[in-house]
């Protein structure tokens, strides 16, 4: 099962006791049937025999003298792996450059037609940033960060234009996503949700099935089927899907926390710390947005 989260995508989302994590195709030749070959790591030293596969085996990166005379295979040097502090750093670098950009969009851009269609052209750009950064092999810092300036900049603006008719709903949306991120991290630590392969499939499937749904219904306001943005509209019905948004949206985040539980654990290198710092960057963009928009709802203000 591949992860949700378009970063973590091609490293696969399973491993053979069922639980989320970093997986690519066996390689030939491996130390033991059944294991996940990954060019990441030199294998879990700790594992016990029969334990969940170690998704970061085999790493091209590490030198192991004893892995061509079949013997157990050495720890990977701790000095390049990603830790928590790590994937801590790069995510406030990552959400400090969207909130630098929010901020000075803000500030120099006032509501206007010309705002909004640099929101526009921003958000696209940040798009376009992401995809690119998403298909590619390894993070690239730049690119992460320069997506993160321009998603900045989009909610920069349409913040200010919620703020212009609903006054305080950017402040009350910042305060629902740290609620909404923080109550899903407690709930994975808690054990209470276990991110199997199971649930991954449950979960994905629902999140396609909303975005499809999401896609035909922008299709049929933009050629005025639908009136009032249709499933996207300001009233009740709008209410509930932007709730069932933010729901998806947590479901993002514990397969984030998973891929970088996992990371840490298997010894994923550093340069992984990007990855999560981005896909954590756009989960909380994805939960923000719909906050803003569920705030303004239930502010009444029309």
């Amino acid at each position: 099962m591949r992860s949700s989260n378009p970063v973590f995508s091609r490293r696969g989302f399973s491993r053979d006791n069922g639980y989320a994590g970093f997986n690519t195709a066996p390689q030939a030749g491996g130390a033991a049937v059944g294991a996940q070959g990954n060019p990441y790591a030199t294998g879990n030293p700790y594992a016990q025999p029969g334990a969940g596969a170690d998704p970061y085996a085999q790493n091209p990166y590490a030198q192991n003298p004893y892995a061509q005379q079949g013997a157990p295979q050495a720890p990977v040097a701790t000095g390049n792996r990603m830790t928590m502090d790590d994937v801590v750093m790069r995510s406030a670098m990552t959400l400090g450059t969207v909130v630098v950009g929010a901020v000075l969009a803000w500030a120099l851009l006032p509501v206007s037609s010309t705002s909004y269609g640099l929101a526009i052209g921003a958000a696209l750009i940040a798009f376009v940033l992401a995809m690119v950064q998403s298909f590619k092999r390894k993070a690239s810092p730049a690119l992460i960060l320069s997506y993160a300036a321009f998603e900045g900049v989009f909610l920069g603006v349409i913040s200010e234009m919620f703020n212009s008719r609903w006054s305080g709903a950017p402040f009350q949306a910042v305060l629902g996503t740290m609620a909404v991120s923080g109550a899903t991290l407690l709930v994975y630590k808690a054990g209470w949700v276990r991110v199997t392969a199971r649930y991954a499939r449950i979960g994905m499937t629902i999140a396609l099935a909303f975005i499809l749904v999401m896609a035909v219904n922008l299709l049929l306001v933009v050629f005025g089927v639908a009136e009032d943005g249709g499933l996207r509209s300001m009233g009740p019905l709008g209410a509930i899907v932007g709730i069932l948004a933010i729901v998806l949206g947590a479901f993002f985040l514990t397969l984030d926390f998973k891929q970088i539980e996992d990371g840490i654990a298997y010894g994923a290198p550093r340069e992984e710390s990007w990855l999560a710092a981005f896909g954590l960057t756009m989960t909380l963009v994805w939960i923000y947005i719909e906050m803003l928009r569920l705030v303004a709802i239930f502010s009444g203000d029309d």
